[in-house]
């Protein structure tokens, strides 16, 4: 029904790896007849149409079975994984969750109904279409999580168009928009996911050396730690073709040392949201953050630096929070943006904006330049209160080794005032032991 065009691709492909989760390789027949169990189990346990429906999993063959089941079915789906597990109760009480999927690290199963009543008016209005449903939840790196319900429908539609298959890392988490873009290219080409259970730059690169991996959807954050932990060099990733980079700025030293290292795995910048799903971009070149954005379903336009979207695929609001659509339908997507013909670069968040003295401070820009002191392993530019300019810029840092911190924080202001205009200058540097980045990769800016 919803998954026609996908189920026609895993029929045709059916001898094709699809799945590989802990060593064991699962076929397109596999997920196919797996599917169709999970539908059975569904129409047994009585779980009708429209149910809010709870599946706290990461990626695994019965959770993509599951998923697909699910959807199929007319549920309204809530994926969450072990990365919220500190606000799981909450998120599932926001989400007014009525069935729960739980599926443990040896891909079990666990059902349990749960005493929540959904009937919120973006729910009432998937039912009445009988269209499945999908929220997610930010990741909240700059305040509280939204829970964003989307038509499932309009996120499936771009995906029925072929395009390559590819082996491909599911790095980017279940309940990230990213997570689920990679799931829903993947499968509906007939590619292969390969899954990881570690995160960490050797597992992740171990992965691609072993399956031959393609590609690599992840973030800049990763990108960095790939660096510093010097993994390529105990790997073998000719393989990998693609790596595509979102989910925040990424700092031009990061992006220009990866690229001198690799210059035949393309870089390409992404762009999405959990409110309007993933565009389709193009990078001006590998070592270039600039990058066009859009593609059939979106428009865009820049508003007073702002970039702002209007999708076919954008949700139909939040559970809990008030539209951001204004009346004629875009969303104001908070990212400050540089033009450049048809292409963008993208500067930052409005709120991370430090304004010192009536000038604007942008903390990707700070960040980028320290990142390329051989000694900082991490980053984070962010503005304190000051009662002469406004705002001071300050920075933490991660150093790789036991550097003395007041010579080092000498040093950084010496090397960024030699490449920066003065008001950028960090005034205060911290030297941190802690890392700065969340467990969906993306760096902390709540200080």
């Amino acid at each position: 029904m919803f998954l026609d065009f996908m189920i026609s691709a895993f029929k045709e492909n059916k001898g094709k790896d699809a799945i590989i989760w802990q060593g064991e390789i699962y076929s397109y027949e596999w997920l196919l007849d797996r599917m169709n169990y999970w539908q059975e189990v569904i129409n047994s346990e009585e779980i009708t149409a429209g149910t809010v429906t709870i599946l706290e999993t990461d990626f695994s063959p019965n959770s993509v079975a599951l998923f697909l089941a699910l959807v199929e079915h007319g549920c309204i789906f809530v994926p969450l994984t072990s990365s919220v597990e500190a606000n799981k109760h909450e998120f599932i009480k926001i989400a007014q969750g009525e069935v729960s999927f739980s599926v443990d690290n040896n891909d079990h199963v666990k059902i349990t109904r749960l005493p929540n009543s959904a009937n919120h008016e973006f729910y009432k209005k998937l039912r009445q279409l009988s269209h499945p449903g999908l929220v997610l939840f930010s990741s909240g790196s700059t305040g509280k999580s939204k829970a964003s319900v989307h038509d499932l429908l309009g996120i499936l539609e771009k995906f029925k168009v072929p395009r390559h298959s590819l082996r491909t890392i599911t790095f980017l988490l279940y309940d990230h928009i990213g997570g689920v873009n990679t799931l829903l290219y993947t499968l509906s080409n007939a590619g292969c996911i390969v899954t990881v259970q570690d995160r960490s730059p050797d597992s992740v690169l171990a992965a691609i050396e072993k399956y031959k991996v393609e590609l690599l959807p992840t973030s800049p954050t990763f990108i960095n730690l790939i660096l510093l932990s010097e993994a390529y060099k105990r790997h073998n990733i000719d393989s990998l073709k693609t790596v595509t980079y979102g989910t925040e700025p990424m700092p031009e030293s990061t992006l220009l040392r990866f690229h001198q290292l690799f210059p035949n795995i393309r870089l390409q910048q992404t762009y999405g949201l959990s409110e309007v799903g993933i565009l389709r971009s193009k990078s001006k070149s590998s070592d270039s953050l600039w990058v066009k954005v859009g593609g059939e379903g979106f428009e865009t336009r820049v508003v007073d630096g702002i970039l702002q979207i209007r999708a076919e695929s954008a949700m139909m609001g939040y559970l809990n929070a008030p539209s951001p659509f204004t009346e004629d339908g875009w969303f104001i997507t908070g990212d400050a943006v540089e033009e450049n013909g048809e292409f963008i670069k993208i500067l930052g968040r409005k709120s991370e904006i430090i304004n010192v003295g009536g000038e604007k401070v942008y903390p990707g820009e700070v960040e980028s330049v320290i990142q390329e002191i051989e000694a900082v392993r991490e980053v984070t530019v962010y503005g304190e209160k000051n009662p002469i300019t406004g705002n001071i810029v300050c920075a933490k840092v991660s150093l790789k080794g036991n550097e003395d911190p007041k010579k080092f924080a000498l040093y950084a202001k010496k090397y960024c005032g030699e490449r920066l205009q003065s008001y950028k200058v960090p005034i205060k540097i911290t030297i941190v032991d802690e890392k700065q980045h969340s467990e969906r990769f993306k760096k902390v800016r709540v200080i």
